[in-house]
């Protein structure tokens, strides 16, 4: 009997990723909204050249929305009286307007040529821009799979647990990532989003202040880097202000990130412990070494987060409006 329910467990879980695949595909709007990626590239574009926070801050939103419940823009939902919204757990409170905004200004967008208003989802909308604001940072343009559905539920409790934490090791950010169907080199390579963006000086105290009872410091910090950062992060610092993931090119998309993590010079432990683990080392090494391969991982692994939990028929829609359920 067991043997049969784990049988027909593989086969519902074959038929799913197969449901997800069909439906999902490039050119999904050419008959609905022909130009949909040309209209959001052009509103990231100009939400860009206004600020560069644009760019992190999409791209960590899309992350955000993935791992819980799938990509269907559900961190979007704005919260109400009776009830408290995905975007207002703990874990969601540090993700920068831009983001949120970006998508928002893309919809406008969108909804201003009269084939395509509400023809396109929110969800789709996040995935095509936080490629655009990947390609714009310097990295690689890849093609997006469309057609996804927009979710029916967003609560702050179902966040708890899905995203991953500055102070995880391999083990719970591989076991966070499983979850999702990606494997260890995908969470090496979506790691690689950290050559973006910016943390808040408070998600550092623990490595460069108090990091055990014997020992102030992470001893695999760079100490020429504890240095800047104490610098940067004196322990009575304004806990709104924040500082590059990337202290080396910090506005450029680009392998960096690894040869930081060689030098000692990743930002969180999630980011170091990727070089002091023997299991997802060699494939930091092969990266640092490796711009051209790393972008191509990069690129496939976000094409895979891209399927994460999509919503299809009855379980998903097409909203009029990104922060509200219709």
């Amino acid at each position: 009997m067991a043997a049969k329910n784990l049988l027909l467990l593989f086969i519902f879980l074959f038929l799913t990723v197969n449901l997800v695949s069909a439906q999902l595909r490039r050119n999904f709007y050419a008959g609905s909204c022909p130009n949909v990626e040309q209209i959001v590239r052009n509103a990231v574009q100009k939400k860009v050249q206004q600020t560069f926070t644009t760019i992190p801050a999409t791209l960590r939103l899309y992350f955000h929305d993935c791992f819980v419940n799938g990509c269907d823009a559900s961190v979007m939902i704005a919260s109400t009286g009776n009830n408290k919204a995905e975007k207002d757990h703990p874990d969601n409170l540090s993700l920068a307007g831009d983001g949120f905004d970006t998508v928002n200004k893309a919809k406008e967008a969108l909804d201003a040529v009269a084939n395509c208003r509400n023809k396109v989802s929110c969800a789709d909308i996040i995935t095509i821009a936080t490629r655009d604001v990947v390609n714009l940072a310097g990295g690689p343009r890849y093609e997006v799979e469309l057609g996804r559905l927009d979710g029916l539920s967003s609560t702050a409790a179902s966040v708890e647990g899905k995203l991953p934490q500055p102070t995880d090791n391999v083990n719970k950010l591989t076991s966070l990532f499983a979850k999702n169907g990606l494997s260890l080199n995908d969470m090496v390579a979506l790691s690689g989003a950290h050559t973006l963006g910016f943390a808040h000086c408070t998600k550092v105290f623990n490595r460069i202040y108090s990091f055990n009872k014997t020992t102030q410091v992470d001893p695999t910090v760079n100490k020429a880097y504890v240095t800047e950062l104490r610098a940067s992060c004196p322990r009575n610092i304004d806990p709104r202000v924040a500082i590059n993931m990337d202290p080396t090119t910090p506005r450029q998309f680009d392998n960096v990130y690894y040869k930081n993590l060689q030098q000692g010079k990743g930002l969180f432990t999630s980011d170091q412990d990727l070089f002091t683990d023997r299991r997802s080392k060699p494939t930091v090494d092969l990266w640092a070494n490796n711009a051209n391969l790393f972008n191509q991982a990069f690129t496939n692994s976000m094409i895979k987060l891209g399927r994460v939990g999509v919503k299809t028929g009855r379980n998903g829609n097409i909203r009029r409006d990104c922060g509200a359920f219709n």
